[in-house]
């Protein structure tokens, strides 16, 4: 019998971040099974206790470097890991941070004359510092100016919640907008083959009409998941 690739994640089935991981899957690697384990607990839980040895298995366990919790979890979690050679972690912040870094997310969210682009500077700019935050551990990003004069009250929250706030409120009313529970079609389907698209929903992309899955290969390629993908081993066909 053929060895199966396994990805799991600790996102529910109907939360935004399980249908991003599911699409991006189905679309370059389609061998891949996704499954939900419900929780970043329930996941750990669920590596730590797996017996099977000839199956292939990878982790998303969502690290959010300020939280805590999470740091414990991760730690469990890959303790579990280096006992098992058939399990393997992409590191990642959390599936908002990866669209966040994305190079060419304002230019597909927004049209180049889009009010939105103007109307928005405080979450463009912050969304700009934290990346290069995140990217130099020396710097601590709830100390920067420009993310506190986006979000006050930013001492408040973690990496995970700023990246998800920030991605909200970047695309909040286009075909793009994600939220916890929410995935806006954009992101999920070939460009306008969404029903309710109206007259004026005019994005970056509204002259090059990109299908499916030459949005995911635009993402793999130009965000830290293919390198991640190259650490364990796994390149898409692109």
């Amino acid at each position: 019998m053929p060895k199966k690739t396994y990805l799991w994640v600790e996102d529910r089935t109907a939360k935004s971040g399980f249908i991003f991981w599911k699409t991006l899957m189905e679309q370059l690697f389609p061998e891949v099974i996704v499954e939900s384990k419900k929780n970043n607990s329930e996941l750990v839980k669920a590596v730590r206790n797996l017996s099977d040895s000839e199956n292939r298995y990878i982790i998303v366990f969502d690290n959010a470097f300020d939280n805590i919790q999470v740091i414990r979890e991760q730690q469990l979690l890959r303790n579990s890991i280096r006992r098992k050679n058939n399990v393997h972690e992409l590191r990642i912040i959390c599936f908002e941070y990866i669209l966040l870094e994305f190079k060419k997310l304002l230019n597909w969210i927004y049209a180049p004359a889009d009010e939105f682009i103007s109307k928005r500077i405080l979450a463009i700019t912050a969304r700009e510092k934290l990346i290069t935050a995140v990217q130099n551990p020396s710097t601590d990003y709830k100390k920067l100016k420009e993310i506190k004069e986006y979000y006050s009250r930013v001492d408040t929250i973690n990496l995970e919640q700023l990246s998800a706030k920030l991605l909200f409120d970047l695309t909040r009313n286009t075909g793009f907008e994600i939220s916890k529970g929410f995935i806006g079609k954009c992101w999920i389907s070939s460009c306008c083959e969404w029903a309710e698209r109206q007259d004026d929903d005019i994005c970056g992309l509204d002259e090059s009409r990109l299908s499916l899955i030459k949005k995911m290969q635009a993402i793999l390629q130009n965000t830290s998941l293919e390198a991640e993908f190259r650490k364990i081993g796994m390149e898409a066909v692109l």
